[in-house]
């Protein structure tokens, strides 16, 4: 280990993670007087106010493992015994001044439109384009101004700001590049200096080229994706455990299921915890097989991920992306585009964060007030041994936790018992990841 420095080195530094996150884990330790975020090598450099301090921090975290938002980060001694102006402007990434900002948003609970980015971006100087897009280190965007002074001047000012109280932060850095190319006028993109440029055609991407892994190599890209601000808020700028983000394929087949007793409203109810269903398709020749299709590729990624081998009236499922990429209207498909069942219509965000495996508890929400846990129990026991019950109240809303014997019982009480009524209210029902009442 180095000889011990008040400057301490941080690798494995991912674009999810922000100059708040590395605060956090070194001020228990004492002041920290500098920080210098090393974007372009996934490191950090930050400076205690003293070596105690900065020896106090890595000697407990030779013992503890320390963890940003799921990724482990490693720290030691820095070889610089002082962190000075010159440090930071060498080391620090995207420093080159430019009138081109790539800007990432970081914690966006919230969408960001152009018109949101224009409005935080223009009183420094006249922006002459924007361009938005997903990538897996969150939502960014470039923003081209006229001048290399506006640009300099936005980035001093607004860097780690955040646009909304307490989220949507902004980690701003100079683009290399010399002139942004902007297609179409719309909520994606906009080139403010040429207002006669068509909207965009529906269904194609915008701005492919800025989306181009070929321009940020180390960056994985997404799918394009209508929902993508409710991603970044739902999981951080990160994807859960097994999800790549990079699926394309909406629709999933469905197999091994109990041709008796299924039907297309029960595999809505189930496949909707993943995302919006488009429509369903029973395969008439193969009873026991289905055709899905997702609002997206990411939804049908989430849904092959946590289903894939799940019970659901004694049978274990086979799920799988479809070599068909989406399923064709007719008379023996079930549309359910319009449905306002889809769950993910609104507060997407919380819905992408508790999408699970099939567990034992069922969250039960849109109760009536004057619901007894006796006749939530009526209503579900037909379908397995109820182990437990809890009955509460959330901003003036009943909501209930019921705990059956195992997964697939729990399973078959949410595809059958979803949108149900119970006492006049239509009933919501999804998987709860809690352990125990």
């Amino acid at each position: 280990m180095a000889e011990p420095s008040k400057v301490i080195h941080v690798r494995n530094v991912g674009h999810e993670i922000s100059e708040n996150d590395l605060l956090q884990l070194f001020q228990p330790f004492g002041v920290v007087t500098k920080l210098v975020m090393l974007r372009a090598k996934n490191q950090a450099l930050l400076q205690m106010q003293d070596v105690p301090s900065a020896v106090n921090a890595l000697q407990c975290y030779s013992n503890v493992q320390p963890s940003i938002r799921g990724r482990n980060v490693y720290v030691q001694f820095s070889s610089h015994q002082e962190l000075t102006i010159m440090d930071q402007n060498s080391q620090s990434r995207g420093d080159e001044p430019n009138r081109i900002l790539l800007v990432t948003i970081h914690h966006m609970l919230y969408p960001i439109t152009v018109e949101v980015l224009h409005q935080v971006f223009s009183p420094h100087g006249y922006v002459e384009k924007i361009v938005t897009f997903q990538k897996s280190a969150g939502f960014q965007a470039l923003i081209q101004y006229q001048s290399h002074q506006s640009a300099i001047s936005a980035r001093n000012s607004l860097q780690g700001r955040n646009i909304y109280d307490g989220c949507c932060q902004l980690d701003i850095q100079f683009s290399n590049l010399d002139e942004l190319q902007v297609n179409y006028n719309n909520e994606r993109s906009r080139d403010f200096t040429n207002p006669s440029l068509p909207s965009e055609q529906k269904g194609k991407s915008s701005q492919p080229g800025y989306g181009d892994a070929s321009m940020y190599p180390h960056a994985v890209g997404f799918t394009q994706l209508g929902n993508a601000a409710a991603i970044a808020a739902a999981f951080g700028g990160g994807l859960p455990p097994g999800i790549s983000g990079t699926n394309d394929r909406c629709t999933v087949l469905v197999s091994n299921l109990n041709p008796d007793v299924i039907d297309e409203d029960k595999l809505f109810n189930l496949f909707s915890i993943y995302g919006n269903i488009i429509r369903i398709k029973l395969l008439r020749n193969k009873p026991d097989h289905a055709l899905i299709q997702m609002g997206d590729g990411f939804q049908a990624e989430l849904a092959v991920h946590f289903l894939k081998g799940a019970m659901l009236f004694g049978k274990r499922l086979e799920v799988n992306f479809s070599k068909h990429p989406n399923i064709t209207t007719g008379a023996d498909t079930h549309e359910y585009s319009n449905s306002n069942l889809n769950r993910f219509n609104r507060n997407a965000a919380k819905n992408y964060r508790y999408c699970c495996s099939p567990t034992k508890m069922i969250h039960i929400s849109t109760l009536p007030q004057d619901v007894t846990e006796e006749e939530i129990v009526s209503h579900l026991e037909d379908h397995g041994t109820i182990a437990s019950t809890k009955l509460f109240e959330m901003n003036g809303k009943k909501q209930a936790l019921v705990l059956f014997e195992n997964e697939e019982q729990a399973t078959e009480a949410l595809v059958c018992k979803h949108a149900t009524s119970l006492g006049g209210s239509t009933i919501r029902i999804s998987f709860s990841q809690l352990q125990t009442i």
